[in-house]
Formats: C-alpha cells, structure tokens, sequence
C-alpha cells in the first residue's frame, strides 16, 4: 500500500480524492482536540483504500477541504467504512451540516458476528491481523504542529489496518447472513438529527428535577442561554455551569442577582458581572412548560413487582444464552429498559418483537413469558426448552 507524505495542499487532495472516488469503499479516521472547546477542533483526516492511504492537516494555511468533504458525504458509490465513528461523524456533520453516507461502523458490525459489545480499535486489530498497536501517540496534542513523523504514522495505521480489516468482516457478515441486522444501526448513525445542536433543545440533556412545569421552563431557557454562552466563547459548556447547578438553580430560582452568590457551582463574582446580569434576564423570561411541551413519560406497564422483576431476570438470562448460542452481542438483540417492558405486560413499539430481532430473540422471550419455555440443564449447560417438549417426554416415560 502506498502512503503519502502529509497532504497540505489543496491540489494534492484534489487529486487524492479523485481516485479514492474511484473506490469501492474508503476507511477514515480524524484526530481532534475538545477538551478546551466547544466545537471540536479537527486537526488530522486520516483515509484508505485498498491502495493507498493519507493523512490530511485541515489545519495547513490554504488548504481547502470540500474535496474530501465531498467525497464524504456527496458521494453515494463509495462507502465509507469507520469504527466506532459517532465523533468522526459528528465533525464532519459541524463542517458541512451533512453527514458521511453511505456508512459502515465496525464497532457495530462485530456485535453481528461476535458477542463483543464495544470492541477497541486495538483489540479489533490483534484480534483481524494479530498485530498490537503501540498507543504511545494516542493521547498527545495533534493541535501542535509541527505533526512528528511518529504521530503520523501511528494515525495512518488506524486507517491502513482498517481498509484491510473491513473486507474480512464484510465477508464473514455474509458468510453469516447477518448483514440486514445492521441496516438499521448503520442509517441510525449517519442520521443527520443525532448531531443537530438545537440550543433550544438542550434542556433534554440535563436530568429533569421532577415535572413541574414552571421548573422544566426555566431549566429549558437556562440550559440555552449556558449553550449560547459556551458556542460564543467556544469553551465546554461545562465551563460556564454544570447540569447540576443548572438544575438546581431552576428548582430554586435566586430572586436577585446578588443571590447567585450563593448558589452552588457559581463564584461570587456572579453576583455583580455580566454573565450573571444574562443568567438573570434568562431566568426572568423563561416560560413555563405547556401541556404539549411537556416530556413524554417513559412508556410503562403494570408496576413490576417482585414476581415482574424475577420474569425480568429470567428475560435477561435467556438473552445472555441466545447471545452465547449464536454468537453475537446481547445489545444488539435487545435492550434491558425493553425485557422490563415486556415482563410488565407491554408488547407495542418494542424493537426485540419486530423484523428480525423477532426472529432471533423475541418469539422466545414473548414465549417464556407466557409459560411456553423453560430452562434446563443439559450437558452442564443452561438451555432453553419448550414447556410442550418437556411434557410430552414425561408422558412418554
């Protein structure tokens, strides 16, 4: 495979992405820097195919990125292959409100194909290629440049390993039939609305001091004046106020700015400055909730109880042995806030009792809830067996 030097001008990528566009498929990797931001600052694209591979300094004085972008999110013939992508994605969604499609994670695609749930790109590679990455220039400053011939290196290898690794796992997807399971996962994380930064629906992310409206409202109209503040100055939102702090100040609203002072998480220098006088003028506008603004409560059956709860164990064993028995991730079959549901009763909109995940889990789980299978023993094993099969051996004995 061919890797170029560090591409930094507009015409070399241009040329790059001609032939990559030319390609079945691309394997892409960046590396960025938040911890003092709020927008993630991209500092290097990484790209593959089968032939060559490169890494691009967005930050070199001229460069024009719409070649790759375009290649990233207009292009449909190439697929772009990622793993574990949702931050890759995200980036790429801030530079061009659009995002890469068509799309492939690896991370999700080993949950198909084995019962591993979050595999590391590290353990991806030692378990595909039998190699072991030396992490050394994982955590340094790819801000700083000059980059090192060290730092390159080690990130074009993320996207080299991978164009090598995707053909293998592509081939064992449909060795196994599986490949369906991930349509839905795939379209979910090139789904545009999972990186639309809505400040107005920022409230969403903070854990809501019960249901008062009146509280809801002002959490919802200080959550956006903190995400105005922090996308103005470009810090963490963390930086100008933690959740906490902003749920309690809606749960206790300070009656005069003076009282800021006094709440938790702020300095006293709230009391008088002009971040505080906004903090002020957003409290004092906030509106409460109405009726149709209000969240939806999580949808519920009948309280479980102590005999629901045991049911919900039960639905939580026989996904760990289906997961065992086929081989793939228990996540990616269903999830434990649905087997609760199920055990109370519900049996609407729950993804584990629709398509294929029916199929291969949910016919059983609805089946031990109704008392048609059982666990037994058999070779020590635990398995599942069916209430009729059982008796029907007792009658033949």
């Amino acid at each position: 495979m061919k890797i170029h030097p560090l591409i930094t001008k507009t015409e070399d990528l241009a040329a790059l992405c001609e032939r990559l566009a030319k390609s079945d498929f691309v394997s892409v990797d960046t590396e960025f820097m938040r911890e003092n931001t709020y927008w993630p600052e991209l500092c290097l694209v990484q790209i593959a195919n089968t032939e060559e591979a490169a890494a691009i300094d967005p930050l070199a004085d001229g460069l024009d990125m719409t070649p790759l972008l375009d290649l990233l999110t207009q292009n449909e013939d190439v697929l772009k292959v990622f793993h574990a992508g949702g931050q890759d994605v995200e980036i790429i969604f801030n530079f061009t409100g659009r995002t890469p499609h068509p799309i492939f994670d690896t991370q999700i695609a080993m949950m198909a194909i084995s019962q591993s749930e979050q595999i590391g790109y590290s353990n991806l590679v030692e378990s595909w290629q039998g190699l072991t990455i030396d992490k050394g220039a994982r955590f340094t400053d790819w801000s700083r440049r000059p980059l090192t011939d060290r730092q390159i290196e080690y990130a074009i290898g993320d996207v080299t390993h991978l164009s090598k690794i995707f053909p293998k796992i592509l081939k064992r997807l449909i060795k196994t039939g599986r490949g369906a399971w991930l349509d839905q996962e795939m379209e979910k994380l090139a789904d545009p609305e999972n990186y639309r930064n809505d400040p107005k629906e920022a409230w969403h992310r903070i854990k809501a001091p019960g249901r008062n409206p009146q509280v809801l409202g002002r959490l919802r109209a200080i959550a956006e004046w903190r995400e105005l503040e922090a996308q103005g100055k470009n810090i963490p939102r963390g930086r100008i106020a933690r959740d906490e702090t902003l749920a309690d100040i809606a749960s206790h609203p300070p009656k005069s700015q003076a009282d800021l002072a006094k709440v938790r998480g702020l300095s006293q220098g709230w009391k008088d400055n002009e971040i505080g006088r906004r903090l002020m003028t957003a409290i004092a506008k906030a509106e409460p909730l109405t009726d149709d603004e209000m969240p939806a409560r999580a949808p519920r059956g009948a309280p479980l109880g102590k005999e629901g709860s045991l049911v919900a164990d039960l639905l939580k064993l026989l996904l760990k042995i289906r997961a065992r028995e086929i081989d793939a991730a228990a996540r990616l079959l269903a999830r434990s806030d649905e087997l609760e549901l199920l055990a109370a009763g519900v049996r609407k909109n729950l993804s584990l009792l629709q398509g294929w995940r029916y199929d291969v889990f949910g016919r059983d789980a609805l089946d031990l809830v109704e008392g048609k299978l059982a666990f037994a023993v058999e070779n020590g094993k635990l398995k599942m067996t069916r209430v009729e099969d059982v008796v029907d051996d007792t009658v033949a004995e």
